[in-house]
């Protein structure tokens, strides 16, 4: 890092703080929705629907950005992604209905699907190959720092000020970021492949549907009819765009990926085991909140040992998984984070409020030891040539899967609490335990998907610091 010069040094700063943003805004938002619900004059049950509506569009959004950047440029795409995300903050903080907030996050959702994944485009362009994962190293720190700080801050702003300054603090950064990038990042450009538009509406179209079906009645109030056609049209989006990518070298996704048995494999257990982790984030906060009666600052002071937890592991999981193999890995840590998701809500409820940190950090070890290994068992078989179609598959499903669990953890509370979450403490018990309840079922089914992983004996290289120094 040190022999580069000057002005790569400043874009990666730049491409940094656009990962920065772009994690603080996925963890910030999650402390503010009781206080949200309570300035709209909405329930808590459906404040979901602020996640799901940001999440949902990044997933969307994710397959076109790549191709853009190399089209467009990644100077331009860049700049404009952190103006769409400027944009969107301060039409989230000038909302004064929950429709209108959904579609300010939306807007801002566009702007944070292009700026990570065009974030890795930058790096890769701007620097040596044989300084890529240091480059990466600095420019996805602030990105871990994001989720660190975000739930604290969301909790400070709201108790202290209020829940629209989470994203007017998005505004100097996000001027700053705009102005930075016209100066100093140049636009680079490559050749590209006709993009797959009809396969793009069709996946867009088949997640969308489908993520709102599952809100139904309860989070939507359509009518049945509706749902029906909802989902109809979601399953045979999924179904033609199958019959477009097969055979077709120019698909948005080539199937043949699903030739390479951990791949397949991979992405189920991703797909099933994020759509039990998706819910945890939004959950917690909630139940500190609304079933405890804890401040947002407290809640959200309570979220930072669960981010602790999954840094630190980070450190060990490659040892972890070279001891015991992926299927024993895979499986132990699904059925741990139903488990602790389990103890969680016992200790809770038992009045036993100074271990939830100790209960939180272990939650957020064992999640991270399965989202490493998740990952890793995606991408390492893939060959060369489809690679990065998996990366990009992988993650759009990560998304996905994220805002169907929200979904789901809303569907829960709204099918057991029927507005009286709020008003009721004793009722308000029973409505979270029985969510939870749910969600550690929902938790480990995917432990069946990874008990079919085979055995692996291949030993995965652990990076030295030293060597990560010298770098």
């Amino acid at each position: 890092m040190t022999e580069l010069p000057q002005n790569v040094r400043w874009q990666l700063w730049i491409v940094a703080f656009g990962f920065f943003m772009q994690s603080l805004d996925t963890t910030i938002v999650n402390t503010a929705l009781p206080s949200m619900a309570a300035s709209l004059g909405e329930s808590p049950l459906h404040m979901h629907m602020v996640i799901v509506s940001y999440v949902l569009t990044v997933a969307v959004m994710l397959p076109a950005s790549g191709w853009l950047a190399d089209r467009v440029g990644v100077r331009n795409i860049f700049f404009t992604a952190i103006v769409l995300f400027t944009l969107g903050s301060l039409f989230c903080a000038r909302a004064n209905t929950l429709e209108g907030l959904v579609m300010a996050r939306v807007l801002q959702g566009v702007g944070g699907a292009m700026m990570v994944p065009v974030g890795r485009l930058t790096v890769m362009k701007i620097v040596p190959r044989a300084q890529y994962m240091a480059a990466m190293t600095f420019v996805t720190l602030p990105g871990q720092v994001g989720p660190l700080l975000g739930p604290a801050l969301g909790g400070l702003l709201v108790e202290y000020a209020s829940w629209h300054w989470i994203f007017l603090i998005n505004l100097p950064v996000g001027i700053i970021g705009a102005i930075a990038t016209l100066m100093l990042m140049p636009n680079y450009t490559l050749q590209t492949r006709r993009f797959d538009l009809l396969g793009f509406i069709l996946l867009a179209c088949g997640m969308a549907t489908l993520t709102l079906a599952l809100d139904g009645q309860k989070g939507l109030g359509i009518s049945p009819l509706m749902l029906a056609v909802l989902i109809a049209v979601g399953a045979l989006a999924i179904v033609v765009y199958l019959l477009h990518a097969r055979g077709n070298d120019r698909a948005l996704f080539n199937l043949r990926l699903f030739r390479t048995r951990s791949f397949s494999l991979g992405l189920l257990g991703s797909f099933a085991g994020r759509v039990g982790s998706g819910m945890l984030p939004f959950m917690t906060p909630v139940f500190l909140q609304i079933g405890l009666g804890f401040s947002p600052f407290h809640a959200g002071l309570m979220m930072i040992p669960m981010v602790i937890g999954s840094m630190g592991m980070k450190r060990i999981v490659v040892q972890v998984v070279n001891r015991v193999g992926y299927r024993r890995t895979l499986v132990a840590s699904t059925l741990g984070l139903a488990a602790v998701s389990l103890l969680f809500m016992a200790t809770a409820l038992a009045g036993w409020y100074y271990l939830l940190p100790v209960v939180l950090f272990a939650q957020g070890m064992i999640n991270s030891m399965r989202f490493s290994s998740m990952n890793t068992l995606t991408l390492k078989d893939l060959p060369d040539e489809l690679a990065s179609g998996g990366n990009s598959l992988l993650s759009m499903i990560m998304q996905l899967s994220m805002s169907i669990g929200v979904s789901v953890a809303g569907l829960l509370l709204g099918l057991f609490g029927q507005h009286h979450v709020s008003t009721d403490s004793g009722m308000a018990h029973q409505v979270f335990l029985y969510t939870y309840l749910c969600m550690a079922v929902i938790i480990a089914l995917p432990a069946f998907i990874f008990a079919r992983v085979p055995n692996d004996a291949s030993q995965n290289v652990v990076i030295a610091r030293r060597n990560r120094r010298r770098s």
